[in-house]
Parts: C-alpha cells; sequence; structure tokens
C-alpha cells in the first residue's frame, strides 16, 4: 500500500471508529460532553442526531470509555433492524440475564430490573445505547420506551441514548410517539466540518498515523476534498484514502488538487450542494506521470475561507 510512500506507521483514513484518530471540533466537542453527561447522570433519553458519516459512531464509543463514564456499563447495539423478541434475546445475552430470561420476557424484564438496582447500589449505571436508531420499528421504539420505566423515586436505572440520522428527530414528532418524544432530556446534533474543520481533521489522522501534512497534501487539495466532501468526515476519508493511492501511482508527493479532481470524477462526486454534475477535469488536470506536476496557485482557485491550516502548502508544486 501506500504507507511507505508518504511515510506512514499505518492506514490514516480507515473507515473505523479508531479512538487514536478521534477529532473533536466544535460541534463534536458538545456533542460528547452531551452524551458524557446523559449517561454519567442517568437522563432517561439522550438523542444525537447527525447525517449519515458525521460521526456518531465514533462519538458514542468515546463517552462509553471516557473517564466522566468509567462506572457505566453500555448496552451497545448497532443493528436496530430487530424483532423486539430478538431484542430482548440480545438484552439477555448481552447483560448475562440467563437462557430462561432470553425466553420468557417476564424473566427477563423481573432479572433486568435486579440486576439495574444491585448495580444502582454499587454506584454503577447500565445504559442502553442504540446506534442508526432511526431505522428502529415502531414496536421496538415502544420496548425502548417502557424499559425507561424502570427507575427509583429519584433516578432513571436504565438511561437510553438513541443516535441516528435527521429521519430520527423527525419520527420524534411523531402523535403516536409523543410519550418517547416527552422522555427525550438533552439532544445534540452534529454539523458537517467547515473548510478549517476538514484540515485540521485531515491534519490530525496524518500526523496520527506518523505521517507529515505538509508532505502529504497541497492546501488546494484539502480545499478539493472538502468541496467533494461537504464536510462528512467519512467522505473526506474515502476520498483522501483514494487520493493517496492514486498519487502513490503517479509518484505525486504531495498529493495535489488535480489528483483529488481525478479521484472525484472516478467516483462520480460533485461539490455538495452544487446541482452540478460530477466534476471532469480539463485536459490539463488530467495527471500524467510523465510529465511534470501540473501547477496552479491558490489563487487560481475560490477562496472558501480566509485561513492558513499549519502544515499545507498554499500552491501546487
Amino acid at each position: 500500500m501506500y504507507t511507505d510512500f508518504y511515510g506512514f506507521t499505518e492506514l490514516p483514513f480507515e473507515l473505523t471508529a479508531n479512538q487514536q484518530y478521534l477529532f473533536l471540533n466544535g460541534s463534536q466537542r458538545e456533542a460528547l460532553s452531551i452524551l458524557q453527561y446523559g449517561l454519567s447522570s442517568a437522563k432517561s433519553l439522550t438523542a444525537l442526531i447527525g447525517e449519515a458519516g458525521t460521526g456518531k459512531t465514533t462519538l458514542l464509543q468515546a463517552a462509553l470509555k471516557s473517564d466522566r463514564c468509567r462506572n457505566v456499563r453500555g448496552v451497545y447495539l448497532n443493528n436496530p433492524r430487530l424483532s423486539p423478541k430478538e431484542f430482548n434475546q440480545l438484552l439477555a445475552r448481552q447483560l448475562d440475564l440467563g437462557a430462561d430470561a432470553a425466553a420468557s420476557k417476564t424473566v427477563l424484564l423481573e432479572r433486568l430490573e435486579s440486576l439495574l438496582r444491585e448495580r444502582h447500589e454499587a454506584g454503577q449505571t447500565v445504559a442502553l445505547v442504540i446506534d442508526e436508531a432511526q431505522s428502529l420499528s415502531f414496536e421496538l421504539l415502544e420496548e425502548v420506551r417502557l424499559l425507561a420505566n424502570i427507575e427509583t423515586p429519584s433516578i432513571k436505572l436504565l438511561p437510553l441514548v438513541l443516535a441516528g440520522q435527521p429521519e430520527l428527530a423527525a419520527r420524534f414528532e411523531d402523535p403516536a410517539l409523543r410519550q418517547l418524544q416527552q422522555r427525550v432530556t438533552l439532544r445534540a446534533h452534529l454539523q458537517p466540518f467547515a473548510v478549517a474543520d476538514t484540515a485540521a481533521y485531515i491534519a490530525r489522522r496524518i500526523t496520527a498515523a506518523g505521517g507529515v501534512p505538509s508532505g502529504i497534501f497541497t492546501l488546494d487539495a484539502v480545499h478539493q476534498i472538502h468541496a467533494f466532501a461537504g464536510g462528512i468526515p467519512r467522505m473526506i476519508n474515502v476520498i483522501c484514502d483514494n487520493a493517496l493511492v492514486a498519487g502513490m501511482a503517479l509518484r505525486r508527493r504531495p498529493v495535489d488538487r488535480a489528483c483529488v479532481v481525478e479521484v472525484g470524477v472516478d467516483l462520480r462526486l460533485a461539490p455538495l450542494g452544487s446541482g452540478k454534475p460530477p466534476l471532469v477535469p480539463t485536459e490539463a488536470e488530467v495527471p500524467d506521470p510523465e510529465i511534470a506536476p501540473v501547477r496552479a496557485s491558490v489563487h487560481d482557485f475560490p477562496k472558501v475561507a480566509p485561513w492558513r491550516a499549519p502544515g499545507f502548502r498554499t500552491s501546487i508544486k
């Protein structure tokens, strides 16, 4: 792969929730704080809303592993397309409630409440964390809501966290789910990155993987990555990974805008919100390993924001 060519110790743009690469801008930091507060304080229901690829799963895992939540045992569900029966079986297995609890809802509820009270008396909290919650069926949402009723006179014994795409927020407005909506005590919203955040995010991952940002991408390339990805971290990873593969094949170090443009064409991408068809490079922008690298100044492209990210070059060399 391209690790040796660019001086990495490992691949920097893998699509995994690796906490080594955790990056927090203002929106992400606020969301993480809300998640930690909701879990550690046993709030009834905390909702995390964000478009696909904005980092919800990474933040959920960061919150559960954080020092503030050291006394929280999270039951994590990332495949919500289960029947209520399958959900109860999963809950029984993850909390070691026994095979008979998995087979009987009555036994499950009795043992679950007993376990939650024991953990509470020991100063611990069990939380139910559901990712991709916009896909939960109505029946399963009702099951989840009823579990939230397990409580003492002063505290909820099974705090809930539901993370999902904006469709989840829309579901909370459904009159049929008004009882669930009334239990939402905290909400966090993740926004796409601004261009400066995109640059800092890319630099963070490059550095964590043992690379030097100034030798990997030009600033113009970063602008183009942001335009294609629309500030969505998952898409930034996909584009950067493909650009580094292409850059290695073309012996480009650092990767320039023209190389990113070619990747965007291959991936059938267009700048988010542009309403334009996927970008097609001009003949001059098609990288050719047999000729000198394309040269361009940052002034040839629209200014996205008046910033200068440490470690990135201001022109394509």
